[in-house]
């Protein structure tokens, strides 16, 4: 099929699901470096138990992010790489140090905020595509992203 890919997705459509999974892809990239940044600086008495949860999170977002460059590559389209272009495509901002558990964890909410929206636009747009793989994707990591958000947020008492 010429307008198809070797996936037998529509061409367009694939390159433009791509460019929202780079635009994810870039996400990712800077909630996992301010992950990082909280679980090397976080100080106080939830030291332990928050130093703990921001590693398990911080590992997590490194599996998505290659997991998601490895779907925009079976797309057949290039995963962005540079931080340059992570900050230029990316919603959620660098972090400051932050060494409050408090502040940490609302920054964490709001990155989880950002990430499960732009990941239920790309899931809509894969379905229309009829891209099973992308949206399957994508179901995966909001149903898993709720239940964080959830614990998150028990922990702020909200």
């Amino acid at each position: 099929m010429k307008n198809q890919n070797a996936i037998g997705l529509d061409m367009k459509g694939s390159k433009d699901l791509s460019q929202k999974l780079n635009e994810l892809l870039a996400n990712y990239s800077i909630f996992y470096q301010n992950t990082r940044g909280c679980h090397w600086n976080i100080k106080g008495e939830k030291f332990f138990e928050l130093h703990l949860k921001f590693e398990e999170l911080y590992n997590d977002i490194l599996l998505k992010i290659d997991e998601v460059a490895e779907r925009i590559l079976t797309l057949g389209h290039s995963p962005e790489h540079n931080y340059s272009e992570y900050k230029k495509h990316s919603s959620i901002k660098e972090s400051k140090h932050v060494s409050d558990g408090k502040e940490a964890v609302k920054g964490i909410l709001d990155s989880f905020k950002t990430v499960i929206s732009l990941q239920r636009e790309i899931m809509a747009t894969a379905q229309k595509l009829e891209d099973e793989g992308t949206s399957a994707l994508m179901s995966d990591y909001i149903r898993a992203q709720e239940k964080m958000v959830w614990m998150y947020s028990s922990f702020m008492n909200k």
